[in-house]
């Protein structure tokens, strides 16, 4: 579905978007690829690249070298209104500056998909309150965005991303201002639009058991670079965790989660 390959990427020195040959590079040669209907995680220290190799999958920002490709078809290639049809992003924080009500945000995601000048319609507003329903927030469609908990916003969000209709989600750090409860309730969330719906994500995290529970396959990023890449299993261990971080810790088959655990011992 989506291809990444041999993708390298430097900012300029003057604006925080521009890339530029001259500077260090954020990221260099990174190469995986996002399956349809998988859940691949991008897991790495502060630094390492993970919202950058986001927004250029999301094609907000270009490779300086390498390609990325949708489909066989270069993402640089495609118009915004297109590939904003294909690839929804959910990021880490969202403010909205009006008073907006929860229906307003998700209905924003319509966007793509209306002409020049057009209002949303009947279908558009049936395509947001199914969105809504998927997340479990329905109830939440008059409530003013703000006055929404965090753990809200982000199901609400994430029904904008759902309303766009879009093949791919790029999320970035969904669970990062939540609290442990939220964190459970919106892994949840992912896992189940993964399982009905068939929703392809990608995911970028610092959360190592949420990556566990959720994704099928993971990119390791150290230093710009992809330290390993393939199913969770076979890359979440020990030794790729001391390697990543720094952090001795114990990776183990849980009985009642169901799946690997990490739990960190001390820093190496």
């Amino acid at each position: 579905m989506l291809r990444v390959d041999n993708v390298s990427f430097s900012y300029g020195r003057r604006g925080r978007d521009s890339p530029s040959k001259g500077g260090p590079y954020v990221l260099q040669d990174v190469s995986f690829e996002v399956r349809r209907g998988t859940v691949l995680g991008l897991l790495g220290p502060n630094g390492s690249g993970k919202t950058t190799l986001l927004r250029l999958m999301a094609g907000t920002l270009t490779p300086l070298g390498g390609h990325i490709a949708l489909d066989g078809r270069e993402v640089r290639l495609i118009s915004r209104r297109d590939l904003a049809r294909r690839i929804a992003v959910v990021p880490q924080d969202t403010h909205s500056t009006f008073d907006f009500t929860a229906l307003d945000i998700v209905l924003m995601g319509r966007y793509p998909h209306l002409g020049p000048f057009t209002l949303e319609g009947a279908d558009d507003l049936a395509v947001a309150r199914d969105a809504l329903t998927a997340v479990g927030a329905v109830h939440l469609g008059d409530r003013p965005f703000g006055t929404l908990s965090g753990g809200e916003k982000q199901r609400v969000v994430i029904a904008g991303a759902l309303a766009q209709a879009s093949d791919l989600l790029l999320l970035d750090e969904p669970t990062a201002a939540l609290d442990l409860g939220y964190q459970i309730e919106i892994g949840a969330l992912l896992t189940r639009l993964n399982r009905d719906r068939g929703t392809t994500m990608v995911i970028s995290t610092h959360d190592l058991n949420l990556a566990a529970a959720l994704c099928t396959e993971i990119v390791l990023l150290q230093n710009g670079r992809a330290l390993a890449h393939g199913p969770t299993d076979r890359v979440l261990t020990a030794s790729n965790v001391r390697a990543l971080y720094g952090v001795e810790a114990e990776v183990q088959f849980h009985p009642r989660a169901r799946r690997v655990t990490v739990v960190p011992i001390a820093r190496v």
